[in-house]
């Protein structure tokens, strides 16, 4: 019970944070045909450093969010980020997530790939790896900011806010595949 003096932050929180419950995001209006040029664009010179830019996306993921590391058995126990830096791996996925990312740029313009896309990270995520939604939302912030950092000159407010477009539409996607699979949360751990 929320009272009146609750705010919509708090009353969000505790939503988020109720069981079995997937964070319900607003769907974006589609991308326009200068977001998807734009996105295409700037991912060109971020994907020619693939495997840094994964690397130093998940290692942010980590040390800011150190509860994210949970689903990772073969390095959550690494606190250093160097040392997680070498994990081949955290490489690995890193060029798993570079991989699923440049196959949505590449197919912005066809729904059903992207859909497709989606909807097998969703369903590995969700119930292979038992990963809390709440985290694409989280990774979605950290590859702005990585990208923003890394690429100034390429990602002006313009490109940011495309690809924050972009990444809302990938979240809305994958929170409608944990829904499709009857998603409740199995673990109160966040860390």
């Amino acid at each position: 019970m929320f009272s009146s003096n609750t705010t919509y932050k708090e009353k969000k929180m505790e939503r988020m944070q109720g069981e079995g419950e997937v964070d319900h995001l607003e769907q974006p209006s589609p991308l326009t045909d200068k977001e998807r040029v734009i996105i295409q664009d700037s991912w060109a010179q971020v994907y020619q450093n693939c495997d840094d830019v994964g690397v130093a996306i998940l290692i942010r993921l980590f040390v800011n969010f150190p509860s994210s590391k949970q689903y990772f058995s073969q390095f959550k126990h690494i606190e250093e980020p160097e040392e997680l830096e070498r994990s081949t791996q955290l490489r690995k996925h890193a060029r798993r997530v570079m991989n699923a990312i440049n196959t949505l740029v590449e197919s912005i313009d066809d729904s059903d790939k992207v859909a497709s896309v989606l909807k097998l990270v969703g369903k590995a995520h969700a119930l292979r790896h038992k990963v809390e939604p709440v985290y694409f939302k989280i990774l979605s912030g950290v590859i702005l900011e990585v990208l923003g950092e890394e690429f100034p000159e390429a990602v002006t407010p313009e490109v940011a806010a495309a690809w924050t477009k972009l990444l809302a539409t990938v979240c809305c996607g994958i929170t409608a595949v944990y829904e499709e699979v009857g998603w409740t949360k199995l673990s109160t751990s966040t860390g």
